[in-house]
C-alpha cells in the first residue's frame, strides 16, 4: 500500500466537510432545499461523465434490471442531502458532520435484523460511545450552553439513516457487477430528472444576477468540489488501499473539516465538554470501523 493514496479519502473527507459553506450561503441568498439539490446534482453530472469517459466508457452500461436499485439509491441521495442541509442550516457544522458520521451504527443494526449478522461487544461498546458523544456535542448536559434546536438534530440522524441505506443499497448493487461510478452517476441523472417540478429557477436566476460570473464559478464549485470529488476521490482510493482504511479515513477527516470551518468562517466554537462528545464519536466511529475490518 502506497502512502501517498492515503490523502484521497482524507481529501475526500475535507470536501464532504466543506458543504456546509455552501449550503448556508445559497440558503441565505434565497435558493430553497429542493433547487438547491437540482443545482448540485445536476452539475455534478459533468464531472462524473467525464471521470468515465476517461477510465473506462463501459460503465456508462447499466442492466434494466439494476434499475429498481439504483432508483432506491437515488431515494436515499436525496433524504440524505435534504436533511443533511437542514442539519447545517440549523446546527453547527461539526455537530452535523458528527450525526452524519454514524450512519455505520444504523448498518450495524440493519445487517443483525436482515442478515442476522452478529453484533459483538466490541459494537455495541462503540454505539454506546457514539451515543454519548453525540449527546455531549448537542449541550444538553451542559446548563449554561444554548440547546440546539430538536430538528436539527433529527436532521443529522436522518441523514446518518439515509446514508446507511444507500451504503446498503448500492453495495448490494455493486454485489450485481455495477460499479460505483454507475451506480452515482445514474442516480444523480434519476434525481436531477425527478426534480426538475420542484426547481425554482427563477430563485437560480435572481442568485446568479447578482454577479453572473462569481455565481457561475460558485455553483460550479460546490456541485463539484462537496459532491463530484469526493466520491470520486474516494473511490479512485480503493484501488490502492483497504476499503475499511479508507472509510476510517474519511470518516474522520469530515467532522474535523466541519469543526474547522465552523470555528473559521462562522466561529461556531464548541464548549470543552462538546469538544470531548466530538473526539468521543469519532474515536468510538473509527473503532467501529476497524472491527468491521477485522471482521
Amino acid at each position: 500500500m502506497k502512502k501517498i493514496y492515503l490523502i484521497l479519502p482524507i481529501l475526500a473527507g475535507f470536501m464532504f466537510g466543506s458543504s456546509g459553506i455552501f449550503v448556508r450561503t445559497l440558503t441565505q441568498n434565497g435558493i430553497d432545499s429542493t433547487t438547491l439539490l437540482f443545482l448540485r446534482f445536476s452539475i455534478a453530472i459533468i464531472p462524473l461523465l467525464i471521470e468515465i469517459l476517461l477510465t473506462d466508457r463501459k460503465l456508462l452500461k447499466i442492466n434494466l434490471s439494476d434499475i429498481p436499485l439504483i432508483l432506491i439509491c437515488a431515494a436515499c441521495i436525496v433524504g440524505l442531502n435534504l436533511c443533511y442541509n437542514e442539519s447545517m442550516n440549523t446546527v453547527p457544522l461539526a455537530l452535523a458532520a458528527t450525526l452524519l458520521s454514524t450512519a455505520p451504527i444504523f448498518v450495524l443494526i440493519f445487517a443483525y435484523v436482515l442478515f442476522r449478522e452478529e453484533i459483538t461487544k466490541t459494537k455495541l461498546t462503540c454505539i454506546f460511545l457514539a451515543i454519548i458523544g453525540c449527546v455531549l456535542m448537542t449541550g444538553l448536559l451542559e446548563i449554561e450552553s444554548a440547546h440546539y434546536p430538536l430538528f436539527g438534530v433529527i436532521s443529522g440522524i436522518g441523514a446518518a439513516l439515509f446514508w446507511a441505506v444507500y451504503l446498503m443499497s448500492s453495495k448490494k448493487a455493486i454485489e450485481n457487477g455495477n460499479h460505483t461510478f454507475t451506480i452515482l452517476l445514474y442516480s444523480i441523472i434519476f434525481i436531477s430528472i425527478g426534480m426538475l417540478p420542484f426547481t425554482n429557477f427563477s430563485q437560480v436566476s435572481d442568485f446568479v444576477s447578482i454577479d453572473p460570473l462569481w455565481a457561475i464559478i460558485f455553483l460550479i464549485i460546490h456541485s463539484t468540489f462537496s459532491f463530484a470529488l469526493p466520491y470520486i476521490f474516494s473511490t479512485l482510493s480503493l484501488n490502492y488501499i483497504d476499503s475499511g482504511v479508507s472509510s476510517i479515513l474519511l470518516s474522520g477527516a469530515e467532522p474535523l473539516a466541519a469543526l474547522i470551518f465552523g470555528f473559521s468562517i462562522y466561529r461556531e466554537l464548541p464548549t470543552l465538554l462538546m469538544f470531548c462528545g466530538f473526539i468521543l464519536t469519532i474515536v468510538a466511529m473509527t473503532m467501529l470501523s476497524r472491527t468491521d475490518v477485522k471482521n
